[in-house]
């Protein structure tokens, strides 16, 4: 924590540096991430959001102890200092379990928040800001802090049980839409406004005290407010400095905090760096990295097509298709239409609702044999060229190894390589 404590320390003192969460679970954008990390002399803030990762398993099946061991065990590989990797619990609260009562909700959130904090995560937002069974909606901003404090309370008792309270550092506050994309298509989008952002960091700071856990309220590091950017199915609003100008003045009125971004994803290059001038200290992007992810898999999947006979082949793309055919948990609910329409949004929308899929068995085998068919084959420098242009100029130099699984890593770190340009780290290269 203290070397994402000294880089936001930079950042309120005018420098024009920030941090990229990555929040994502997928093993291979975790990599791109490390990778890059390594090579920008970076923080790696890593995030694991509330519904992949729980004391249940999560969609992932991953607790907060497996989910660091799965990043400890890559960065270990890939050579970053466990001293540079920060883990971080995102939207940490009773949404999980909303349908249930107020009270059984923030129990299990109570257990859930212990239990990152006692895996080693240190990064802790809490969001209790979704209605539970039988409450009031919309959530009156102080019930919603009194919640959070709620759950800074039991955040603290397992820290100090660990002896690591000072390791500790929390954001407040949500972003509208829901966390990872919008459900619907988005016909306008707001800014927070200054005088709502002022009352999440009054209320907050009051409930802190009230739940008798003041002292920790000094370890709040950011406060997450909605800059106007955001992303749909088919859409991205882009990130409008003018519409923001008066939110992002209200910062400076708390020398401790930066704010958040969420929904970070698809932001242009030139956009993300203007947030960071603007007070967004950290950016987040998890579906815009799986989305990337996919887009390499799928043209591996079409190289391959050009190498491998019919009856060898990974059939990757078909393979995700049948696992999302199987089981719509995951999409069904946000793609609406025609078959037609539905069978491209699962494939290519940007809400990305096929990274949920990646982990099952079928699919991820299919992966593992598309990355084996392709470096027994050899993938010719004309078909990289025609299908990952930007890896084929680096294979071209020298710099990347033709490999199935470092191209598409590689191309992960496209996405991450905007972020590190827009938060000043040292490896910008194109």
């Amino acid at each position: 924590m203290t070397s994402l404590r000294e880089r936001l320390a930079r950042h309120r003192d005018g420098e024009a540096v920030g941090v990229t969460s990555v929040c994502s679970a997928h093993p291979l954008v975790i990599e791109a991430a490390a990778v890059q990390a390594s090579a920008d002399g970076a923080v790696l803030l890593v995030e694991a959001t509330s519904n992949q990762v729980d004391q249940y398993g999560g969609y992932t099946g991953m607790g907060p102890a497996d989910f660091a061991a799965l990043v400890h065990g890559i960065v270990d590989r890939v050579g970053l200092p466990r001293t540079r990797v920060v883990l971080g619990g995102d939207h940490l609260g009773p949404q999980r379990w909303c349908d249930l009562g107020p009270d059984e909700a923030m129990d299990r959130a109570d257990v859930l928040v212990t239990a990152y904090v006692r895996a080693g995560f240190t990064k802790i937002h809490l969001d209790c800001s979704m209605a539970c069974a039988d409450d009031p909606v919309p959530l009156p901003g102080t019930l919603v802090a009194a919640r959070a404090a709620r759950l800074a309370r039991a955040a603290e008792k397992a820290a100090a049980e660990l002896g690591r309270s000072a390791d500790l550092g929390y954001v407040i506050g949500t972003e509208v839409p829901v966390p990872g994309g919008a459900r619907e298509t988005i016909e306008s989008l707001t800014p927070t406004t200054p005088e709502a952002a002022r009352a999440t960091v009054a209320e907050h700071r009051a409930a802190f005290g009230e739940a008798g856990v003041g002292e920790a309220w000094e370890r709040v590091i950011a406060l997450v407010v909605q800059p106007g950017v955001e992303f749909d199915h088919v859409r991205v609003f882009d990130y409008a400095p003018a519409a923001a100008r008066r939110l992002s003045a209200v910062v400076d009125e708390y020398p401790g905090l930066v704010f958040e971004a969420h929904s970070t994803d698809y932001q242009t290059r030139d956009a993300l760096a203007r947030l960071v001038r603007d007070h967004w200290a950290v950016l987040k992007v998890g579906p815009g990295l799986t989305f990337a992810l996919r887009e390499a898999l799928f043209a591996l999947a079409a190289i391959e097509d050009e190498l491998v006979p019919g009856a060898d082949r990974s059939g990757l793309v078909d393979e995700l298709e049948s696992a999302m055919l199987a089981d719509p948990t995951w999409w069904a609910g946000y793609y609406d239409g025609d078959p037609g329409g539905q069978r491209l949004a699962r494939r290519y929308s940007y809400s990305d609702r096929a990274r949920y899929y990646w982990p099952q068995p079928p699919v991820a085998a299919a992966v593992a044999r598309l990355f084996d068919n392709l470096d027994t084959a050899g993938i010719p420098l004309p078909l990289l060229s025609q299908h990952l242009p930007d890896q084929y100029r680096r294979v071209r130099a020298g710099e990347l190894p033709p490999m199935a699984r470092d191209l598409a890593v590689d191309h992960v770190r496209d996405v991450l390589r905007d972020y590190a340009y827009a938060c000043g780290e040292r490896e910008v290269a194109a």
